[in-house]
């Protein structure tokens, strides 16, 4: 059991880098604080669910995250969606 959890530590941190390096600034920021913030709660499921999160490209994150389109139906998970709930609410208090 201690190997498994040294397994998703090691994989929490890998996802932490990948998060805050994708390409573009603003989704190194986005994504990266997101998963900062929350991927110390994250079951194993939520873990691959982000990991599959990091598969798409930028330009649709970014889309999604700031509701100029819709997420594809396909697309659409929990992690997902909290995700966008984050920017949203990013979004709310840099305003005020």
């Amino acid at each position: 059991m201690e190997e498994r959890s040294e397994d998703l530590e090691i994989k929490r941190k890998r996802l932490l880098f990948r998060s805050k390096h994708r390409g573009t600034k603003e989704m190194d920021i986005l994504l990266g604080g997101f998963y900062e913030e929350n991927m110390h709660g994250f079951r194993e499921e939520e873990l691959a669910e982000f990991e599959h999160i990091l598969e798409l490209p930028d330009d649709d994150l970014y889309a999604w995250s700031v509701g100029r389109q819709l997420v594809p139906e396909g697309l659409v998970s929990p992690v997902l969606e909290a995700f966008i709930g984050f920017v949203y609410q990013r979004g709310r208090g840099s305003s005020h």
